[in-house]
């Protein structure tokens, strides 16, 4: 009998373990069970460091709009979610004032010869460039020039060794992920120094339509001793959050 009852007991305690494996439904409960195993994986992070993803947790969950979620998850922690000052976006203005003084023929060739302003910060001084254009043809363009520029993928090559095709890489990946352009992602996540990442595994998953499979990573890599997962997911799940999913 006793055998019995601890047997019971065990199986009481590891149900929520055994659920919390478990893709979550894709659908309306998709946001509420992605979000709970998020902050799940930041469950066992020290006091001070909970603390410090709080805020971040909270201002990722407010990109939904979903004002019922939030002031639940804001109930729960304890805070509130905070307005994100506008500062100035300095890249963008770069892009900006460089247009004005050139067309695209002169801003793509000052920035394939890597001349001012384009010396520093080029691949996200592009990126900008690429988000200005006035139609998808000369987007295409200025991305098609960052993937030369980029180059082929290295993967033998350390970090430091290319950072700039690593720079290439993650701001090509955003530009696909907010073109729904899966071709253009795969391809340039292969860039990136980290192509099997968390946030570029949500940042696909909104341009495939479901990214209730990877709450199972989420919990799984969670328990890590520095927040850059939790981070991570944060980042890549937010864009989803914010921008819902692609058309299918």
């Amino acid at each position: 009998m006793m055998r019995v009852f601890f047997l019971s007991l065990s199986l009481l305690f590891a149900g929520p373990m055994a659920a919390a494996d478990t893709a979550c439904p894709p659908g309306e409960g998709e946001k509420n069970c992605m979000v709970q195993a998020i902050w799940e994986a930041a469950a066992g992070f020290p006091a001070d460091k909970r603390e410090r993803l709080r805020p971040i947790f909270l201002n990722t969950l407010a990109l939904s709009g979903d004002t019922a979620l939030l002031a639940e998850w804001e109930g729960r922690l304890g805070g509130v979610a905070a307005p994100q000052p506008e500062y100035p976006d300095y890249i963008r203005e770069r892009a900006e004032a460089e247009l004005r003084e050139a067309d695209w023929n002169r801003f793509l060739q000052r920035a394939q010869a890597g001349l001012p302003p384009f010396n520093i910060g080029r691949p996200e001084l592009m990126a900008a460039g690429a988000r200005l254009a006035p139609d998808t043809a000369t987007r295409q363009r200025v991305v098609e020039a960052m993937f030369a520029l980029a180059g082929p993928p290295q993967p033998s090559a350390r970090p430091l060794e290319n950072f700039e095709q690593g720079d290439f890489g993650h701001v090509l990946s955003e530009l696909a992920m907010e073109t729904c352009d899966l071709a253009a992602f795969d391809r340039a996540v292969q860039l990136t120094v980290e192509p099997d990442g968390l946030r570029y595994a949500f940042w696909r998953a909104r341009i495939t339509g479901g990214a209730s499979a990877l709450a199972s990573r989420v919990r799984a890599e969670g328990g890590r001793e520095d927040t850059r997962h939790v981070r991570e997911a944060l980042e890549g799940y937010g864009a989803i959050l914010e921008r819902g999913y692609c058309p299918a």
